[in-house]
């Protein structure tokens, strides 16, 4: 207060005036400038709960259209993943007929290898590169060329299923990913004023894939779908295939089959035929034997009977020789016992070239005799690989409808 207690300096009553004025003048621009502010800051206020209600209403719009594409690419994707999932379980299952397949070809091949060496015993003239050996050679390698292909393809079958669950895999985390986004996107779209009081996560706002732009999301996911596709249709092509195989396969082992059991029915009944022909023509040089070896005593015993009458006219030239003088002459009797002498004679040697003749032909008939009984044997042994051994192992033999 000592500055009121001061001795104050006097102002005119122009400038008293002056003062209030300019007071008066000041408080009036403070109060204009007051109501602008404020209306302004109303206007503001306004425009900024407009502007917050139609930038909420513009992201409501956006996050309903974002959930409209993450629902139409789940459900691409689903379609996707329910054909890959089908897919997957019919390779499956063709895997297991194609394993089926290759383990059923063993034993067709088995038995015709066993066939192959069975008739390799054969001996003799029957060890022959006949139809049978030419269809079991035919029937090895259709079996081991088929057995190449079933591999080949089980091999493929098995990559395919590798390269389709793969493809489930990324599918399957795709619709995760989606899943996971659109349940965040419909908490957004249903987050309210109060609701929105929740601190941010620790670590930023910012994900890794928040570099992509909507184009690259969808080309992520189209990709995906269009993979899938692919992998779909090569699944369904190496599919067919392998049914063309299988069905090709067994038809071929049937038809082999029955070439080989007809080519070994044709050879058994030529086989028997030849047999039954060599045992027929036996029979006639054993009974060509016995009817020589009779006609030979005949002829032994006539050479026999032959020599006593021989002897008695031998004898009796030869006493007949001791006449005296005249008395040996060339009478009717002696020119008889010389006839006779000579016939006889004649007679004994053409029996006994005779007889060696037929203890000749004796000798190539008991050789042809031994030679029809070995081929026989041969035939018999022929008969029993191919009718007993190989027949039977055939009828063992059952081709399955892969």
């Amino acid at each position: 207060m000592s500055h009121l207690t001061k001795a104050a300096s006097k102002f005119l009553p122009s400038e008293w005036r002056q003062a209030n004025q300019e007071h008066y003048g000041n408080a009036n621009a403070e109060l204009s400038r007051s109501e602008r502010l404020i209306a302004a800051s109303k206007r503001l206020v306004e425009e900024s709960d407009k502007a917050v209600q139609r930038m909420q209403q513009d992201v409501n719009k956006r996050l309903e259209q974002r959930i409209q594409d993450i629902r139409f690419w789940r459900q691409e994707l689903n379609l996707s993943l329910e054909n890959m999932v089908l897919e997957v379980e019919a390779l499956l299952t063709l895997r297991t007929r194609l394993e089926r397949a290759l383990a059923g070809c063993s034993e067709p091949l088995d038995v015709t290898l066993q066939c192959l060496a069975e008739r390799e015993n054969r001996v003799g003239i029957d060890l022959v590169h006949d139809e049978v050996e030419k269809e079991l050679k035919k029937q090895k390698e259709v079996i081991e060329s088929v057995s190449a292909l079933l591999q080949r393809t089980l091999e493929q079958t098995t990559e395919q299923i590798r390269l389709n669950r793969s493809m489930k895999y990324w599918l399957e985390k795709d619709l995760r990913d989606k899943f996971q986004a659109e349940q965040i996107d419909d908490h957004c779209c249903i987050l309210s004023r109060s609701s929105a009081e929740a601190p941010p996560a620790e670590g930023g706002t910012t994900a890794p894939g928040a570099t992509l732009t909507p184009k690259e999301w969808e080309f992520f996911s189209e990709q995906n779908v269009r993979k899938a596709e692919r992998e779909k249709n090569n699944s369904a092509s190496l599919r067919a295939l392998a049914e063309s195989l299988l069905e090709q396969t067994g038809s071929d082992l049937r038809h082999m089959q029955l070439a080989v059991e007809a080519a070994l029915e044709r050879r058994v009944q030529e086989t028997k035929a030849a047999k039954q022909l060599l045992e027929d023509r036996l029979y006639k040089v054993l009974e060509e034997i016995g009817s020589l070896e009779m006609s030979m005593a005949t002829l032994r015993a006539a050479i026999a009977d032959k020599r006593a009458p021989l002897s008695v006219a031998q004898a009796r030239l030869e006493v007949r020789g001791r006449r005296p003088h005249v008395e040996l002459c060339q009478d009717d009797a002696q020119v008889q016992l010389r006839t006779e002498v000579r016939e006889l004679s004649s007679h004994v040697q053409r029996m006994s070239e005779t007889l060696s003749l037929s203890e000749a032909e004796l000798q190539a008939l008991t050789r042809r005799q031994l030679d029809l009984e070995e081929e026989i044997q041969v035939k018999a042994h022929s008969l029993y690989v191919d009718e007993v051994v190989c027949t039977r192992l055939w009828q063992s033999v059952v081709i399955h409808a892969f």
